[in-house]
């Protein structure tokens, strides 16, 4: 069973309409290329041009927040859920 990803609302024109989709990888920088491949146009939406994720994007792996893990070197195995989320601004 390969990792699941969810999918965010505004993302999901990206994906056919998909609010969760699946990929194989070793890494969540791995898991963003293979997302890439399936779904043109949606490594642009979470990361930036440097290849780091994108300061309004969190990425978590089953709840924790890449951030505090290994960022994009974070590993995942199969039935790991990836969820993306953008951040909410608000004041």
């Amino acid at each position: 069973m390969p990792v699941q990803v969810r999918i965010p609302t505004p993302l999901r024109k990206l994906t056919g309409g998909s609010e969760e989709v699946s990929a194989a990888a070793d890494t969540v920088g791995n898991l963003v290329e293979e997302l890439e491949r399936q779904y043109a146009g949606i490594k642009d939406r979470l990361c930036d041009e440097e290849g780091q994720v994108r300061r309004f994007v969190n990425i978590y792996v089953n709840g924790d927040d890449i951030r505090f893990l290994s960022n994009l070197d974070t590993s995942v195995k199969d039935g790991d859920e990836v969820s993306i989320v953008p951040a909410i601004a608000g004041g």
